[in-house]
Protein backbone atom coordinates (compact mmCIF):
# COMPACT_ATOMS: atom_id res chain seq x y z
CA UNK A 1 0.00 0.00 0.00
CA UNK A 2 1.37 3.43 -0.95
CA UNK A 3 2.05 6.18 1.54
CA UNK A 4 -0.58 8.38 -0.15
CA UNK A 5 -3.19 5.63 0.10
CA UNK A 6 -2.41 5.03 3.77
CA UNK A 7 -2.64 8.73 4.53
CA UNK A 8 -5.97 9.06 2.72
CA UNK A 9 -7.40 6.03 4.57
CA UNK A 10 -6.26 7.57 7.86
CA UNK A 11 -7.85 10.92 7.04
CA UNK A 12 -11.08 9.20 6.12
CA UNK A 13 -11.09 7.27 9.39
CA UNK A 14 -10.53 10.46 11.38
CA UNK A 15 -13.28 12.28 9.51
CA UNK A 16 -15.75 9.41 9.85
CA UNK A 17 -15.19 8.85 13.59
CA UNK A 18 -17.21 11.86 14.82
CA UNK A 19 -20.17 10.86 12.67
CA UNK A 20 -20.20 7.31 14.02
CA UNK A 21 -19.89 8.64 17.56
CA UNK A 22 -22.96 10.80 16.94
CA UNK A 23 -24.93 7.87 15.58
CA UNK A 24 -24.65 8.89 11.91
CA UNK A 25 -23.08 6.03 9.95
CA UNK A 26 -21.37 7.15 6.76
CA UNK A 27 -23.97 5.51 4.56
CA UNK A 28 -26.78 7.57 6.12
CA UNK A 29 -25.14 10.93 5.53
CA UNK A 30 -26.81 13.30 3.08
CA UNK A 31 -25.35 14.01 -0.32
CA UNK A 32 -24.22 17.61 -0.87
CA UNK A 33 -24.97 19.54 -4.06
CA UNK A 34 -23.38 22.97 -3.92
CA UNK A 35 -24.66 25.26 -6.70
CA UNK A 36 -23.12 28.68 -7.20
CA UNK A 37 -22.79 31.35 -9.85
CA UNK A 38 -20.95 34.58 -10.53
CA UNK A 39 -22.06 38.10 -9.72
CA UNK A 40 -25.70 37.56 -8.69
CA UNK A 41 -25.99 39.30 -5.33
CA UNK A 42 -29.64 38.97 -4.30
CA UNK A 43 -30.95 39.79 -7.77
CA UNK A 44 -33.70 37.14 -7.69
CA UNK A 45 -37.48 37.32 -7.73
CA UNK A 46 -37.62 35.51 -4.38
CA UNK A 47 -35.47 38.31 -2.90
CA UNK A 48 -37.94 40.96 -4.06
CA UNK A 49 -36.69 41.81 -7.57
CA UNK A 50 -40.08 41.55 -9.27
CA UNK A 51 -38.88 42.21 -12.81
CA UNK A 52 -36.42 39.31 -12.98
CA UNK A 53 -37.80 35.88 -13.87
CA UNK A 54 -36.31 33.12 -11.72
CA UNK A 55 -39.04 30.47 -11.32
CA UNK A 56 -36.67 27.59 -10.58
CA UNK A 57 -34.73 29.25 -7.78
CA UNK A 58 -37.99 30.71 -6.48
CA UNK A 59 -39.30 27.15 -6.30
CA UNK A 60 -36.18 26.02 -4.46
CA UNK A 61 -36.79 28.83 -1.94
CA UNK A 62 -40.43 27.73 -1.58
CA UNK A 63 -39.23 24.20 -0.83
CA UNK A 64 -36.26 25.08 1.34
CA UNK A 65 -34.89 27.85 3.56
CA UNK A 66 -34.03 31.31 2.25
CA UNK A 67 -31.48 33.32 4.22
CA UNK A 68 -32.65 36.92 3.97
CA UNK A 69 -29.50 38.54 5.40
CA UNK A 70 -26.57 36.56 4.07
CA UNK A 71 -23.28 38.30 3.25
CA UNK A 72 -20.01 37.32 1.60
CA UNK A 73 -16.66 37.88 3.26
CA UNK A 74 -15.30 39.69 0.20
CA UNK A 75 -16.95 41.30 -2.85
CA UNK A 76 -14.73 39.58 -5.43
CA UNK A 77 -14.90 36.20 -7.10
CA UNK A 78 -11.87 34.29 -5.79
CA UNK A 79 -11.64 35.63 -2.22
CA UNK A 80 -15.35 35.06 -1.60
CA UNK A 81 -15.27 31.50 -2.90
CA UNK A 82 -12.13 30.74 -0.92
CA UNK A 83 -13.98 31.85 2.21
CA UNK A 84 -17.16 29.88 1.57
CA UNK A 85 -15.23 26.68 0.87
CA UNK A 86 -12.74 26.99 3.77
CA UNK A 87 -14.73 28.84 6.42
CA UNK A 88 -11.86 31.32 6.74
CA UNK A 89 -11.40 34.96 5.78
CA UNK A 90 -9.40 35.75 2.61
CA UNK A 91 -6.57 37.43 4.49
CA UNK A 92 -6.06 34.17 6.38
CA UNK A 93 -6.58 31.52 3.69
CA UNK A 94 -4.23 33.16 1.17
CA UNK A 95 -6.68 34.29 -1.51
CA UNK A 96 -6.59 38.08 -1.20
CA UNK A 97 -7.16 38.59 -4.92
CA UNK A 98 -7.99 36.75 -8.13
CA UNK A 99 -6.44 33.33 -8.67
CA UNK A 100 -6.25 33.24 -12.47
CA UNK A 101 -3.62 34.51 -14.92
CA UNK A 102 -0.92 36.78 -13.47
CA UNK A 103 -3.08 37.80 -10.51
CA UNK A 104 -1.89 34.41 -9.17
CA UNK A 105 -3.30 34.35 -5.63
CA UNK A 106 -3.89 30.88 -4.20
CA UNK A 107 -4.91 28.98 -1.10
CA UNK A 108 -2.15 28.37 1.39
CA UNK A 109 -0.84 24.82 1.11
CA UNK A 110 -2.32 23.76 4.44
CA UNK A 111 -5.80 25.20 3.80
CA UNK A 112 -8.57 22.59 3.84
CA UNK A 113 -11.29 22.94 1.21
CA UNK A 114 -14.77 21.48 1.73
CA UNK A 115 -14.12 19.06 -1.12
CA UNK A 116 -10.98 17.73 0.56
CA UNK A 117 -12.76 17.25 3.88
CA UNK A 118 -15.64 15.34 2.31
CA UNK A 119 -13.33 13.31 0.10
CA UNK A 120 -11.42 12.24 3.21
CA UNK A 121 -14.73 11.35 4.86
CA UNK A 122 -15.54 8.84 2.13
CA UNK A 123 -17.64 10.95 -0.22
CA UNK A 124 -17.43 10.60 -3.99
CA UNK A 125 -16.53 14.10 -5.11
CA UNK A 126 -17.01 15.97 -8.37
CA UNK A 127 -16.93 19.48 -9.74
CA UNK A 128 -18.32 21.21 -12.79
CA UNK A 129 -17.57 24.66 -14.16
CA UNK A 130 -16.21 27.55 -12.16
CA UNK A 131 -13.35 26.79 -9.78
CA UNK A 132 -12.07 30.22 -8.83
CA UNK A 133 -10.94 29.63 -5.27
CA UNK A 134 -7.61 28.10 -6.33
CA UNK A 135 -5.28 28.12 -9.32
CA UNK A 136 -3.95 24.66 -8.47
CA UNK A 137 -6.68 22.59 -10.08
CA UNK A 138 -9.52 20.30 -8.98
CA UNK A 139 -7.31 17.71 -7.29
CA UNK A 140 -6.02 20.40 -4.90
CA UNK A 141 -9.53 20.86 -3.53
CA UNK A 142 -10.41 17.18 -3.31
CA UNK A 143 -12.41 16.62 -6.49
CA UNK A 144 -12.15 13.09 -7.90
CA UNK A 145 -13.87 14.09 -11.15
CA UNK A 146 -14.11 17.45 -12.88
CA UNK A 147 -15.55 19.04 -16.02
CA UNK A 148 -14.20 22.51 -16.85
CA UNK A 149 -17.27 23.74 -18.75
CA UNK A 150 -18.45 26.90 -16.93
CA UNK A 151 -21.23 28.26 -19.17
CA UNK A 152 -24.66 27.47 -17.76
CA UNK A 153 -26.06 25.28 -20.54
CA UNK A 154 -22.99 23.04 -20.84
CA UNK A 155 -22.34 23.01 -17.09
CA UNK A 156 -25.90 21.83 -16.39
CA UNK A 157 -25.49 18.98 -18.88
CA UNK A 158 -22.21 17.91 -17.27
CA UNK A 159 -23.73 18.09 -13.78
CA UNK A 160 -26.70 15.95 -14.85
CA UNK A 161 -24.35 13.29 -16.28
CA UNK A 162 -22.64 13.05 -12.92
CA UNK A 163 -25.92 12.91 -11.01
CA UNK A 164 -26.91 9.99 -13.22
CA UNK A 165 -23.71 8.20 -12.26
CA UNK A 166 -24.22 8.92 -8.57
CA UNK A 167 -27.77 7.59 -8.77
CA UNK A 168 -26.43 4.16 -9.76
CA UNK A 169 -24.76 3.83 -6.34
CA UNK A 170 -27.33 5.28 -3.93
CA UNK A 171 -25.52 3.88 -0.89
CA UNK A 172 -22.43 6.00 -1.68
CA UNK A 173 -22.77 9.66 -0.58
CA UNK A 174 -21.56 12.29 -3.02
CA UNK A 175 -20.41 15.87 -2.99
CA UNK A 176 -20.64 17.95 -6.16
CA UNK A 177 -20.00 21.66 -6.64
CA UNK A 178 -21.33 23.30 -9.80
CA UNK A 179 -20.36 26.84 -10.77
CA UNK A 180 -21.91 28.86 -13.60
CA UNK A 181 -20.28 31.82 -15.34
CA UNK A 182 -23.61 33.56 -15.86
CA UNK A 183 -24.65 36.21 -14.88
CA UNK A 184 -21.04 37.43 -15.09
CA UNK A 185 -20.32 39.95 -17.84
CA UNK A 186 -19.38 38.18 -21.05
CA UNK A 187 -16.78 38.89 -23.75
CA UNK A 188 -17.92 41.53 -26.24
CA UNK A 189 -19.36 40.01 -29.40
CA UNK A 190 -17.73 42.66 -31.59
CA UNK A 191 -14.54 44.64 -31.27
CA UNK A 192 -15.22 47.96 -29.56
CA UNK A 193 -18.54 46.93 -28.02
CA UNK A 194 -19.29 47.45 -24.34
CA UNK A 195 -18.74 44.39 -22.18
CA UNK A 196 -22.29 43.47 -21.22
CA UNK A 197 -24.16 40.48 -19.86
CA UNK A 198 -25.39 39.04 -23.16
CA UNK A 199 -24.14 37.13 -26.17
CA UNK A 200 -25.62 34.81 -28.79
CA UNK A 201 -27.00 32.53 -26.03
CA UNK A 202 -28.07 35.14 -23.47
CA UNK A 203 -30.56 37.82 -24.47
CA UNK A 204 -31.87 40.86 -22.54
CA UNK A 205 -35.15 40.54 -20.67
CA UNK A 206 -37.30 43.59 -19.88
CA UNK A 207 -40.64 41.88 -20.43
CA UNK A 208 -41.66 42.73 -16.85
CA UNK A 209 -39.85 46.06 -16.85
CA UNK A 210 -36.52 46.66 -15.13
CA UNK A 211 -35.54 47.23 -11.50
CA UNK A 212 -32.91 49.95 -11.15
CA UNK A 213 -31.08 49.62 -7.81
CA UNK A 214 -31.31 52.76 -5.62
CA UNK A 215 -27.54 53.33 -5.73
CA UNK A 216 -27.62 53.76 -9.53
CA UNK A 217 -29.05 56.64 -11.55
CA UNK A 218 -32.11 55.75 -13.59
CA UNK A 219 -30.72 56.47 -17.06
CA UNK A 220 -31.16 54.80 -20.46
CA UNK A 221 -27.69 53.25 -20.07
CA UNK A 222 -28.54 51.80 -16.68
CA UNK A 223 -31.86 50.43 -17.93
CA UNK A 224 -30.14 48.78 -20.89
CA UNK A 225 -27.62 47.09 -18.63
CA UNK A 226 -30.25 45.96 -16.11
CA UNK A 227 -32.30 44.42 -18.93
CA UNK A 228 -29.18 42.52 -19.99
CA UNK A 229 -28.53 41.42 -16.42
CA UNK A 230 -32.12 40.24 -16.04
CA UNK A 231 -31.73 38.12 -19.16
CA UNK A 232 -28.50 36.61 -17.86
CA UNK A 233 -30.08 35.80 -14.48
CA UNK A 234 -33.09 34.25 -16.19
CA UNK A 235 -30.72 32.14 -18.32
CA UNK A 236 -28.79 30.93 -15.25
CA UNK A 237 -32.05 30.12 -13.47
CA UNK A 238 -33.25 28.04 -16.41
CA UNK A 239 -30.19 25.80 -16.28
CA UNK A 240 -30.09 25.61 -12.49
CA UNK A 241 -33.64 24.34 -12.90
CA UNK A 242 -32.45 21.54 -15.18
CA UNK A 243 -30.06 20.31 -12.47
CA UNK A 244 -32.70 20.49 -9.76
CA UNK A 245 -35.21 18.64 -11.96
CA UNK A 246 -32.68 15.89 -12.64
CA UNK A 247 -32.07 15.55 -8.91
CA UNK A 248 -35.80 14.93 -8.47
CA UNK A 249 -36.14 12.60 -11.45
CA UNK A 250 -33.23 10.47 -10.24
CA UNK A 251 -34.84 10.21 -6.78
CA UNK A 252 -31.85 11.83 -5.10
CA UNK A 253 -33.53 14.99 -3.81
CA UNK A 254 -34.88 13.59 -0.54
CA UNK A 255 -31.42 12.77 0.78
CA UNK A 256 -29.43 15.62 -0.77
CA UNK A 257 -28.50 18.88 0.92
CA UNK A 258 -28.83 21.49 -1.84
CA UNK A 259 -27.12 24.83 -1.37
CA UNK A 260 -27.53 27.64 -3.86
CA UNK A 261 -25.52 30.82 -3.50
CA UNK A 262 -23.32 33.30 -5.30
CA UNK A 263 -19.95 34.92 -4.72
CA UNK A 264 -20.93 38.61 -4.27
CA UNK A 265 -23.01 41.45 -5.65
CA UNK A 266 -24.00 42.20 -9.23
CA UNK A 267 -21.36 43.54 -11.63
CA UNK A 268 -22.58 47.12 -11.50
CA UNK A 269 -20.88 50.23 -10.11
CA UNK A 270 -20.77 50.39 -6.29
CA UNK A 271 -21.80 46.75 -5.98
CA UNK A 272 -19.25 44.09 -7.02
CA UNK A 273 -15.71 45.07 -5.94
CA UNK A 274 -17.01 47.29 -3.15
CA UNK A 275 -17.67 46.65 0.54
CA UNK A 276 -20.90 48.62 0.37
CA UNK A 277 -24.03 46.60 1.04
CA UNK A 278 -24.75 45.72 -2.63
CA UNK A 279 -21.25 44.26 -2.93
CA UNK A 280 -21.51 42.01 0.12
CA UNK A 281 -25.17 40.94 0.03
CA UNK A 282 -25.68 37.46 -1.44
CA UNK A 283 -28.50 35.04 -2.13
CA UNK A 284 -28.37 31.85 -0.08
CA UNK A 285 -30.96 29.07 -0.27
CA UNK A 286 -30.65 25.72 1.55
CA UNK A 287 -32.81 22.61 1.29
CA UNK A 288 -32.59 19.22 3.01
CA UNK A 289 -35.96 17.42 2.92
CA UNK A 290 -34.86 14.75 5.41
CA UNK A 291 -34.11 17.24 8.19
CA UNK A 292 -36.80 19.07 10.14
CA UNK A 293 -36.59 22.85 9.69
CA UNK A 294 -34.56 22.66 6.48
CA UNK A 295 -37.49 22.69 4.11
CA UNK A 296 -40.95 24.16 3.68
CA UNK A 297 -40.44 27.69 2.38
CA UNK A 298 -38.92 29.13 5.56
CA UNK A 299 -37.25 32.55 5.55
CA UNK A 300 -34.62 33.41 8.15
CA UNK A 301 -33.78 37.10 8.82
CA UNK A 302 -30.67 36.54 10.96
CA UNK A 303 -27.32 37.78 9.66
CA UNK A 304 -25.14 35.03 8.19
CA UNK A 305 -21.65 35.20 6.64
CA UNK A 306 -20.50 32.82 3.94
CA UNK A 307 -17.61 31.78 6.21
CA UNK A 308 -20.42 30.06 8.13
CA UNK A 309 -21.23 27.67 5.27
CA UNK A 310 -18.49 25.10 5.87
CA UNK A 311 -19.05 24.67 9.62
CA UNK A 312 -22.79 24.36 9.02
CA UNK A 313 -22.35 21.66 6.38
CA UNK A 314 -19.92 19.72 8.54
CA UNK A 315 -22.25 19.82 11.54
CA UNK A 316 -25.11 18.47 9.44
CA UNK A 317 -22.88 15.65 8.19
CA UNK A 318 -21.53 14.89 11.65
CA UNK A 319 -17.94 15.65 10.69
CA UNK A 320 -15.22 17.26 12.75
CA UNK A 321 -14.59 20.97 12.26
CA UNK A 322 -11.01 22.12 11.55
CA UNK A 323 -9.74 24.06 14.54
CA UNK A 324 -8.78 27.18 12.57
CA UNK A 325 -12.18 27.85 10.99
CA UNK A 326 -13.48 31.40 11.51
CA UNK A 327 -17.13 30.74 10.66
CA UNK A 328 -19.77 29.39 13.01
CA UNK A 329 -22.47 26.86 12.24
CA UNK A 330 -26.05 28.04 11.89
CA UNK A 331 -27.43 24.48 11.78
CA UNK A 332 -29.18 25.00 15.11
CA UNK A 333 -30.95 28.06 13.70
CA UNK A 334 -32.52 25.97 10.96
CA UNK A 335 -33.10 23.05 13.33
CA UNK A 336 -35.05 25.29 15.68
CA UNK A 337 -32.61 24.75 18.53
CA UNK A 338 -30.99 27.41 20.70
CA UNK A 339 -28.96 29.75 18.51
CA UNK A 340 -27.17 33.00 19.24
CA UNK A 341 -27.44 35.23 16.16
CA UNK A 342 -24.42 36.91 14.69
CA UNK A 343 -24.03 40.48 15.88
CA UNK A 344 -21.34 41.43 13.34
CA UNK A 345 -20.51 40.88 9.68
CA UNK A 346 -16.97 41.57 8.45
CA UNK A 347 -16.06 42.38 4.87
CA UNK A 348 -12.77 42.96 3.11
CA UNK A 349 -11.23 43.94 -0.20
CA UNK A 350 -7.51 43.91 -0.89
CA UNK A 351 -6.82 43.24 -4.57
CA UNK A 352 -9.04 42.79 -7.61
CA UNK A 353 -8.16 44.85 -10.68
CA UNK A 354 -5.75 46.81 -8.52
CA UNK A 355 -4.74 47.35 -4.90
CA UNK A 356 -7.68 48.86 -3.03
CA UNK A 357 -7.43 47.72 0.59
CA UNK A 358 -10.65 48.22 2.55
CA UNK A 359 -12.04 46.58 5.68
CA UNK A 360 -15.62 46.80 6.93
CA UNK A 361 -17.73 45.88 9.92
CA UNK A 362 -21.51 45.80 9.96
CA UNK A 363 -24.04 45.44 12.77
CA UNK A 364 -27.81 45.34 12.38
CA UNK A 365 -27.82 49.14 12.44
CA UNK A 366 -24.48 50.61 11.37
CA UNK A 367 -21.62 50.06 8.94
CA UNK A 368 -18.00 51.21 9.25
CA UNK A 369 -15.57 51.12 6.33
CA UNK A 370 -11.86 51.74 6.83
CA UNK A 371 -9.97 52.70 3.67
CA UNK A 372 -6.21 52.13 3.51
CA UNK A 373 -5.58 54.05 0.28
CA UNK A 374 -6.80 57.06 -1.66
CA UNK A 375 -7.95 54.89 -4.56
CA UNK A 376 -11.07 55.86 -6.54
CA UNK A 377 -14.27 55.91 -4.50
CA UNK A 378 -15.24 52.52 -5.89
CA UNK A 379 -13.63 49.96 -8.17
CA UNK A 380 -15.69 49.86 -11.36
CA UNK A 381 -16.69 46.26 -12.25
CA UNK A 382 -18.21 47.14 -15.65
CA UNK A 383 -15.03 46.04 -17.47
CA UNK A 384 -15.86 48.62 -20.14
CA UNK A 385 -13.91 51.61 -21.38
CA UNK A 386 -17.04 53.77 -21.26
CA UNK A 387 -19.36 52.53 -18.49
CA UNK A 388 -23.05 52.86 -19.34
CA UNK A 389 -24.33 53.17 -15.77
CA UNK A 390 -23.69 55.94 -13.24
CA UNK A 391 -23.93 56.06 -9.46
CA UNK A 392 -26.03 58.39 -7.34
CA UNK A 393 -23.08 58.77 -4.94
CA UNK A 394 -20.54 59.89 -5.93
CA UNK A 395 -22.13 61.95 -8.72
CA UNK A 396 -18.81 62.13 -10.58
CA UNK A 397 -16.78 58.97 -10.21
CA UNK A 398 -13.77 60.44 -12.00
CA UNK A 399 -13.27 63.05 -9.26
CA UNK A 400 -14.05 60.96 -6.19
CA UNK A 401 -11.53 59.17 -3.98
CA UNK A 402 -11.61 57.29 -0.71
CA UNK A 403 -11.74 59.17 2.55
CA UNK A 404 -10.13 57.42 5.56
CA UNK A 405 -13.37 56.41 7.30
CA UNK A 406 -16.97 55.90 6.25
CA UNK A 407 -19.79 55.40 8.73
CA UNK A 408 -23.40 54.78 7.73
CA UNK A 409 -26.64 54.41 9.67
CA UNK A 410 -28.29 51.55 7.79
CA UNK A 411 -31.68 52.18 9.36
CA UNK A 412 -32.07 55.64 7.84
CA UNK A 413 -29.65 55.32 4.95
CA UNK A 414 -29.59 51.75 3.58
CA UNK A 415 -28.06 52.97 0.29
CA UNK A 416 -25.04 54.34 2.21
CA UNK A 417 -25.16 57.84 0.78
CA UNK A 418 -24.42 59.95 3.91
CA UNK A 419 -21.06 59.48 5.58
CA UNK A 420 -21.42 60.20 9.32
CA UNK A 421 -17.85 59.44 10.38
CA UNK A 422 -16.92 63.05 11.22
CA UNK A 423 -20.08 63.93 13.13
CA UNK A 424 -19.64 64.24 16.93
CA UNK A 425 -23.04 62.66 17.54
CA UNK A 426 -21.72 59.36 16.16
CA UNK A 427 -18.39 59.32 18.02
CA UNK A 428 -19.44 56.51 20.38
CA UNK A 429 -20.75 54.33 17.55
CA UNK A 430 -17.54 54.96 15.61
CA UNK A 431 -15.40 54.07 18.63
CA UNK A 432 -17.30 50.85 19.30
CA UNK A 433 -17.02 49.64 15.69
CA UNK A 434 -13.36 50.66 15.56
CA UNK A 435 -12.56 48.52 18.59
CA UNK A 436 -14.46 45.51 17.26
CA UNK A 437 -12.88 45.72 13.82
CA UNK A 438 -9.38 46.14 15.23
CA UNK A 439 -9.86 43.06 17.44
CA UNK A 440 -11.10 41.01 14.48
CA UNK A 441 -8.11 41.96 12.31
CA UNK A 442 -5.71 41.13 15.12
CA UNK A 443 -7.38 37.87 16.10
CA UNK A 444 -7.45 36.60 12.50
CA UNK A 445 -3.93 37.75 11.65
CA UNK A 446 -4.76 40.22 8.91
CA UNK A 447 -1.45 41.28 7.29
CA UNK A 448 -2.90 44.72 6.58
CA UNK A 449 -1.97 45.55 10.19
CA UNK A 450 1.70 45.16 9.28
CA UNK A 451 1.63 47.50 6.30
CA UNK A 452 0.86 47.37 2.59
CA UNK A 453 0.14 43.87 1.25
CA UNK A 454 2.23 42.94 -1.79
CA UNK A 455 0.79 40.74 -4.53
CA UNK A 456 2.25 37.70 -6.34
CA UNK A 457 3.47 39.76 -9.32
CA UNK A 458 5.34 42.08 -6.96
CA UNK A 459 7.08 39.06 -5.46
CA UNK A 460 7.96 37.68 -8.88
CA UNK A 461 9.36 41.04 -9.99
CA UNK A 462 11.55 41.23 -6.89
CA UNK A 463 12.79 37.68 -7.44
CA UNK A 464 13.72 38.56 -11.04
CA UNK A 465 15.49 41.77 -10.04
CA UNK A 466 17.49 39.95 -7.36
CA UNK A 467 18.41 36.98 -9.51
Amino acid sequence: MSTNTSRRDFLRAVAVAPAIAMGHAAETRPNVLFLHCHDLGRFLHCYGIKTVQTPNLDRLAEQGVLLESCFCAAPQCSPSRASMFTGRYPHSNGVMGLTHADFAWDLHQDEKHLGQILQAAGYSTAGVGVIHETRSGPARIGLDDYSPKPRAQAAAAEAILRLERFAKSPEQPFYMQVGFTEPHRLPAMKLGEDLGFTDQDVRPDDSLGVTVPPYLRDTPGTRTEIAELQGAVRHADQHMGRILSALEDLKLASRTLVIFTTDHGIAMPRAKCSVYEPGLQVASIWRLPSRQGWHGGIRKPEMISNVDYLPTILEVLGLALPANVHGRSFASLLDGRAYTPRQIIFGELTYHDYYDPRRSIRTETHKLIVNFSTAPAFMDPSQSWRPRSDTVVPPNHALAYHVPLELYDLRDDPAETRNLATLPAYASVLGDLQARLAKHLKDTGDPILDGAVINPMHRRALEWLRS
